[in-house]
């Protein structure tokens, strides 16, 4: 039989994989937006909540608060980091009018898939973890935050169909007619 410590690090590497797998899920939407020089309509909430988290994991790791807890301050000091560089990204590319304003849709668009799906795998892994040994002050944020990544993936299932796709644009030739000029599905009746 595993004892409960082997197990519990065990775990607890697990953990630090999907977590660290949490972090990386937004590379894609970084990318989009370095390549586009803009924010879009993405919203810096849920990296500065990540980078909170990051941080008052990062001290309840430390050794003078909490020690034996190197798989805690490890994956929350690399957390800070990734986080901390999505925001400066943020900075950057948010245009002047629109930092700060929160633009209300019922789109998935801007919601990452992958982001949603790696918080509710990575919260459910951290409770497991604190129940090996019940640490409560472990079990319940990340119990909650399960519940929360849960939320959110059904909220991406029921908004999933009513989110506009994207479809190619295509160009029609301009074509003349005697009294009329069509362009596309512009149409333009020229009076005599």
């Amino acid at each position: 039989m595993v004892s409960a410590d082997v197990a519990r690090n065990i775990v607890g590497i697990i953990g630090n994989v999907i977590s660290f797998g949490l972090f990386l899920s937004p590379v894609p939407t970084f990318w989009r937006i370095c390549k586009a020089k803009n924010v879009e309509e993405f919203k810096p909430d849920p990296y500065l909540a990540t980078l909170m988290n990051c941080l008052l994991w990062f001290f309840y790791g430390l050794p003078i608060v909490h020690p034996n807890s190197t798989l805690v301050l490890t994956i929350n000091g690399i957390g800070l980091v990734i986080e901390g560089a999505y925001i400066i990204i943020f900075i950057i590319y948010a245009a002047k009018n629109t930092r700060g304003k929160v633009i209300r849709t019922k789109s998935v668009e801007y919601m990452p898939f992958f982001l949603s799906l790696v918080n509710f795998l990575n919260g459910l892994c951290w409770t497991g973890y604190a129940l090996i040994k019940f640490d409560i002050y472990i079990t319940i944020p990340n119990a909650l935050g399960t519940i929360f990544g849960l939320i959110q993936l059904i909220l991406y299932g029921y908004y999933y169909r009513s989110t506009p796709k994207k479809g190619k644009n295509v160009e029609l030739p301009t074509v003349l007619t005697k009294n009329a000029v069509t362009s596309g599905n512009v149409s333009v009746t020229i009076e005599k």
